[in-house]
């Protein structure tokens, strides 16, 4: 019986990619083609990697057409759901519905499509690259890219001086981006994570996150929390179009109720879907590439003890003098800590107020939160960072 094939649509190599999906792919018995526009990029990942304009549904069609047949198209990057549920439709595949794709990437159409489903109402308005600055935004207001990643270009604006500030700096940086302006969202901020089948979704569990200081929002903590307002986000998720695979979603619960911040149509990232898969004991990144494959969902498992991810953020300019290096734990342990450098000795760091500022990522998993806690706090004070 030859193996099933998965094709995988990727830009850059990611953690999740090397050192989840791809030994998850192999555990299911999966030949892996990886097709990217990038492959020198990917010339360490011990599989077939073709040439491909993936952000072009036309080109991946094209040339898995050419190629040996699919059993699944899958993609975990940001940037490229959309092209790749539309290869996978064409081929008559288990896919994600594109236009959910469409909607959770683009912020501006999240919110018209949770507003017209009556699921919640933020103000907000789309900046096309010549749009004026609307005159009428409740401060303080949140500016961002239309379609970004990672925290970056996000600020908080407190007046129309610093919206106009905000918007020039953006778009010099960021030349013919849409962007969006909407209301500040007070109050804690918690993720969601689900996994679906196309029938139903399974809440997986969530994270309590914790922000850097404002205007800016770097996500520096996240713990392990029972999501609060678990049937709004599946609302959310249900009017959006949500329904196979993984998604992380990030919402704030505000004195008005729970309102969202963005849906990543994706597995959450920065190593806390590791840290998922380590708390529910089970093989999450199998689970999601198995339903892509067209496997049922089986029941998630049930967190065992407390978990964190503490990102390491690099507070001011300089060059990595000292810095820990990749820690896994030897098992054994009550608590079991993991460290996984972001940067080496002799980086140059320039911090731009972003997720990219990361110097290195500390997850840790125990009985409970105090012993978590006691263990980040002795890892990183015996292994510091050193910025010179």
């Amino acid at each position: 019986m030859s193996a099933l094939r998965l094709y995988l649509t990727a830009l850059k190599p990611t953690d999740s990619v090397t050192d989840g999906f791809l030994p998850a792919a192999r555990a299911l018995g999966c030949e892996v083609t990886i097709l990217t526009d990038r492959p020198g990029h990917h010339r360490d990942a011990g599989t077939e990697v073709l040439h491909c304009d993936v952000r072009d549904p036309r080109a991946v069609i094209d040339t898995v057409a050419h190629h040996v047949p699919p059993d699944a198209i899958f993609s975990n990057s940001d940037h490229i759901q959309a092209e790749t549920a539309l290869a996978a439709a064409y081929f008559d595949l288990p896919a994600k519905d594109w236009r959910a794709c469409v909607d959770t990437k683009n912020k501006a159409l999240t919110r018209r499509r949770l507003a017209a489903a009556g699921v919640e109402s933020v103000w907000s308005r789309r900046l096309g690259p010549a749009d004026p600055l609307p005159g009428d935004p409740p401060f303080p207001a949140v500016v961002k890219p239309r379609e970004g990643v990672a925290s970056e270009d996000v600020v908080l604006v407190r007046d129309a001086d610093e919206l106009t500030e905000a918007v020039a700096g953006i778009r010099a940086r960021r030349p013919g981006e849409a962007l969006v302006v909407e209301e500040y969202l007070d109050g804690p901020l918690h993720t969601m994570e689900t996994l679906g089948d196309g029938e139903r979704i399974e809440v997986l569990g969530g994270f309590r996150t914790v922000l850097g200081p404002l205007p800016h929002f770097v996500e520096e903590r996240l713990d392990w929390e029972p999501p609060p307002g678990r049937d709004h986000v599946l609302r959310a998720l249900e009017a959006l179009g949500v329904g196979l695979g993984a998604c992380h979603t990030e919402y704030v619960m505000t004195r008005r109720g729970p309102r969202i911040v963005e849906v990543n149509y994706r597995v959450i990232g920065d190593h806390c879907e590791f840290l998922l898969a380590d708390l529910l004991g089970v093989p999450l990144f199998e689970l999601i590439l198995g339903v892509h494959l067209g496997s049922g969902l089986p029941a998630p498992g049930r967190a065992r003890g407390h978990g964190t991810a503490l990102s390491l953020v690099a507070g001011r300019p300089g060059t990595v003098a000292a810095a820990p290096g990749t820690v896994v734990p030897a098992g054994g342990e009550p608590v079991r800590v993991w460290h996984r450098p972001l940067r080496a000795v002799g980086d140059r760091i320039e911090p731009n107020h972003t997720n990219r500022d990361y110097l290195g990522i500390v997850r840790a998993i125990g009985p409970d939160r105090a012993s978590v806690d006691a263990a980040i706090a002795g890892f990183t004070t015996a292994n510091p960072w050193v910025i010179a």
